[in-house]
């Protein structure tokens, strides 16, 4: 029996022994200091400048973009003020035409003008809508009478006071018109 009480001691003495050098071992790693990775100052300044050239190409970048898009912005703009300022011309010769008259020259000359300016308009990329018929679209007419007319679908333009015109995506003038129902 002596035997089985020492080796009993013994494994209680490991244990406490193991237990205690643990504790040793993580009391020396709470005390010691980190070691800190060391930094080169060269390398943190080429990191700093680096950082600051792409900063720079990128904001470059932009500019260079925004520069194209205000151009092309401006072209148009510049586009759609010369057509807003041919507008009183155009209406002009289509009241013109919409006369009657007896001097078959003088008629062939407003039509002449008429096409040569339409051919200019085109030219330009200007888009001619407003048309008797047409589907009414709040986006590009303006209605400013209202007719009940059974003959006539729903929400169609029953008559057009005014064509519109487009640039592009940009409606320079709105169709003035008289939707049907």
């Amino acid at each position: 029996m002596p035997k089985k009480k020492k080796d009993t001691e013994e494994t209680m003495v490991e244990e406490v022994t193991e237990e205690t050098a643990e504790a040793a071992e993580e009391t020396a790693a709470q005390t010691a200091p980190e070691a800190e990775p060391e930094t080169n100052p060269f390398e943190e300044k080429y990191n700093a400048e680096h950082d600051a050239l792409l900063r720079l190409a990128a904001e470059y970048d932009n500019f260079r973009k925004r520069t194209i898009k205000e151009k092309e912005a401006s072209y148009g703009n510049g586009k759609a003020d010369a057509v807003v300022k041919m507008l009183p011309v155009y209406d002009n010769l289509e009241r013109a035409l919409n006369q009657e008259t007896t001097d078959a020259a003088y008629k062939k000359g407003v039509e002449m003008t008429m096409t040569e300016l339409v051919k200019i308009f085109t030219a330009l990329g200007v888009e001619i809508f407003g048309d008797v018929g047409d589907v009414f679209d709040p986006n590009l007419h303006n209605a400013v009478m209202h007719v009940e007319n059974e003959e006539l679908p729903e929400n169609s333009l029953a008559a057009v006071f005014q064509k519109g015109f487009k640039v592009g995506d940009k409606v320079v003038r709105f169709a003035m018109v008289q939707v049907a129902n």
